[in-house]
Order: structure tokens, then sequence, then C-alpha cells
């Protein structure tokens, strides 16, 4: 049954064109390049059947051609081109069955750039079906080798032309089915044809990982392949935990200095709009210090501008401005909604310690109501106005806005992995149910 070990060449037994053989014993069959015909290799290569010429499918690997895979030397001894029809498209890829007289016979298979290698798998593990698959409420999973694989997709795909040496007799029109689930760095396939079933295991080969077959290794890949790694930089992870690190710290002194809120310069104190312009004095003890006024409004669907004078201690006025306290709220379709706050705050470093002065008026107002059912919305003017004073507060500002920054260095490299690994999964044809 086993070929001869010398044997390095035959002659086509249908069209007499020489042919080299380059696979090892376990070699069944032979496909003439030339005219087409499967040769028997265990009968003297006797004709078993004639595929029709069909014109050879563009790969850049060539039947003899050699290269290393994983270190171990290779050499294509088969093509075999396969076409998926779904819905109207068409699919179609080239394997290379490949040899190696030390580590047997796998397959080559070259997609939008990508390069893959398969094996049959050997080692134990339960076998997936389409109908386990389609009965199936959440997407199906299979344990091997100490790895997780899911579900990914179901093909069928037929033979189109067949070229080489192969451990198996391939037949135009033969159709495949196969179950694939895919884990973080290879693929099982679940292949049943009529007359076997076979499970196939598939890594990705990154350029460092094949050589030879006169293959181009510098040419860039299209999209992103389901097997493919994110290729992160060295440092990624240190990166990663290094500035989460630094956000939960920022957050956490954030924290701190919000709770200390200084001390009281001036105790909260109501006037009515009909007081106004109202004079506030108040000390400040912490020069160089931040200090906040608080205002308070009480007005609903309406907006109100107060301006704020400071004088200092020498009677100078330091600074003039102003804050806006609107508050609009309503029902409409959705429900009940409200925006804007009756709330405002202002704060300053005084220069010096001592009584400064501050003087609250208000300049101007309005009533802001579209859309709004004014039967549940009333609107109402601001009729009372309320001031405190707090010396020696903290901000928590600059550090929350510095933990955001960590937090955007930090998750860059996890939004890379999310966005990489949702690419890796885009072709599947699993749909979840609430995605319906």
């Amino acid at each position: 049954m086993s070929l001869n070990p010398d044997l390095k060449s035959i002659n086509c037994t249908a069209c007499g064109a020489g042919l080299d053989v380059l696979g090892g014993g376990r070699v069944t069959t032979h496909i003439c390049s030339y005219c087409g015909t499967a040769l028997d290799a265990l009968d003297n290569y006797k004709t078993l059947v004639k595929f029709n010429i069909l014109e050879r499918p563009e790969t850049p690997v060539k039947i003899g051609a050699a290269g290393q895979i994983f270190g171990v030397n290779y050499t294509v001894i088969g093509l075999l081109e396969h076409e998926e029809v779904w819905r109207g498209r068409s699919w179609k890829w080239v394997d290379h069955q490949v040899f190696s007289p030390t580590h047997g016979y796998a397959w080559l298979t070259l997609e939008d750039g990508h390069l893959t290698f398969s094996r049959r798998y050997r080692k134990p593990v339960g076998w997936l079906s389409e109908a386990e698959v389609n009965r199936a409420d959440t997407r199906p999973r299979v344990r091997a080798g100490g790895e997780v694989f899911q579900y990914y997709e179901t093909s069928t795909s037929a033979v189109t032309y067949a070229e080489g040496e192969f451990t198996w007799a391939p037949r135009k029109g033969q159709k495949t089915t196969t179950i694939t689930a895919m884990s973080d760095t290879a693929m099982l396939g679940f292949s049943t044809t009529k007359r076997e079933r076979e499970i196939y295991h598939t890594v990705y080969l990154e350029p460092t990982e094949v050589s030879g077959f006169d293959l181009d290794i510098g040419s860039k890949p299209s999209g992103v392949h389901a097997l493919q790694k994110l290729k992160a930089g060295a440092h990624a992870a240190f990166l990663t935990k290094a500035a989460l690190g630094c956000m939960v710290l920022c957050l956490g002194l954030a924290l701190v200095m919000f709770l200390q809120n200084g001390r009281l310069a001036e105790t909260r104190q109501r006037f009515s709009v009909t007081e106004l312009p109202a004079t506030i004095p108040f000390e400040v003890s912490e020069p160089g210090r931040l200090t906040r006024i608080d205002l308070q409004g009480n007005g609903r669907n309406s907006w109100h501008f107060l301006s704020v004078e400071l004088e200092d201690p020498e009677g100078e006025v330091l600074f003039e401005s102003g804050r806006t306290v609107e508050y609009y709220h309503g029902r409409d379709n959705d429900g009940s909604w409200s925006e804007g706050s009756n709330a405002a705050s202002l704060a300053f470093f005084p220069p010096a310690a001592g009584r400064y002065a501050v003087t609250l008026d208000l300049e101007e107002s309005g009533f802001w109501a579209p859309n709004v059912n004014r039967a549940s919305s009333p609107q109402r003017q601001l009729t009372e106005v309320s001031l405190q004073i707090r010396n020696g507060v903290s901000s928590s500002f600059w550090l929350v806005l510095l933990a955001l920054g960590f937090g955007c260095v930090g998750g860059l490299p996890m939004l890379r992995r999310y966005l990489h690994n949702r690419a890796r999964w885009r072709d599947s044809d699993w749909v979840d149910e609430d995605d319906d």
C-alpha cells in the first residue's frame, strides 16, 4: 500500500505528462495538472476520474514550493479550491496541502493576504454538530486542549479545482459542511462529507512564523482575520495598569479635596428680590486660598442673571461678574423632564486677609416655556435669593480632569482590544435572540 520512497516522478497514465512525486506514503490520489485526471497512487497510478479542465486558481504558492512553518520544513504537494455559495453570493479560497517527512501532512491557506495553518486534531473532544447548533439557545461551546472554543459559523463548500497529491480522493462538486468554533488563539473545524468526518485545528501564521513558499511576506493583509492576534506594544499591559492606577489615585485625592469644604466666611443669608441690591460683608482669614460664593434662587421655568461685585478690604473693586440661575421642567409624551439649576457659584483667590464685601443684584430675568404644559408646569419669577460664602475650599476639578486623562491613556489599549475582538467575530453567523 505504501509508495516506493525512491519514486521521485511519474508519467501521467492518461496524457503522459511528467509529474513530480512530492508526498509521502499516505498519498492516495495524484491529480494531473495538465489533463485533470485523478490517478490512483496506490494502484500504479491508474485512472480514477477526470476533472474538467478549469483555469488554475490565482495563488502565489505553487506545487513544489518549499518553506518553513514554525521551524519545520514543508513542501506544497497539492492545491484545492473551494467555493461557498449563499444567498446569491460566492466565496472562493485555495487550500495548499503541505508535507513534511517528520511532521506529516497539513494545510496552508492564504486568504486576503492572511495565512493560516491547519492540521487534523487528534486529541479527545466532543463533536459539534449542525443539529446541536440549530437547537442551541446560547452560543455553543466545546472544550479542547485546555481552551474553550465558541461557535463561529457553519459553512458548506464544494470542491471546484484540484491539482497535485492528496491523502484522499477529491471529487469535483464534493461538498463539505464545516462547523467552526473559535478560541482566543485557534479554530476547530468539524468537517463532514458523505463518507467521513474530521476535526481540523487552525492557527494564524504571523510573518515571523513562516518563511519560503515564494510568499511576499512584506505585503499587508486586508482587514482583520478571525484568528489574527492584536499587535499591542511591548509595554501596553504596564501602561494600562499604571494609567488606571493613577486614575484611581487621582479620583481618591479628588474625593478628599471635595470633602474639604473650607470654613464659613458668611452663613447663608436670604434676600427678597425687592431688597436687592444687597451688600454682604464677610471676613477672609486665609488669603490665597480658594473662596467660593454660592447662590441659590427659587424660579420655575424662568431665568435670572445675578450680578456680583466684590470689594477688597481697601474698598477697591476686585472684580465684577455674574451668574445665571435657571430651572425648567415640564411634561411631554415621553414623561416628565427637567433641566438647568437654580444654584450657581463663583470662586476667587483673595489676595489678602481682611474684610471683603460682595454686592448682589438682579439685572435681568425672563420666562422660557415653549412646548410646556402650563397647567402642570407653572411659571414663577425669582422671588428670593440666598447667598453663602466659604473660605479655604478645595477644588477637585483639575484632579478629576487629570483622572479622565489617565483613564483615556489606560483605556485606549482596552478599547483597541475590544474593537479588535469585535472585528474578529463580525463574520460569525450566530445571532443572539435579544438582537432579533
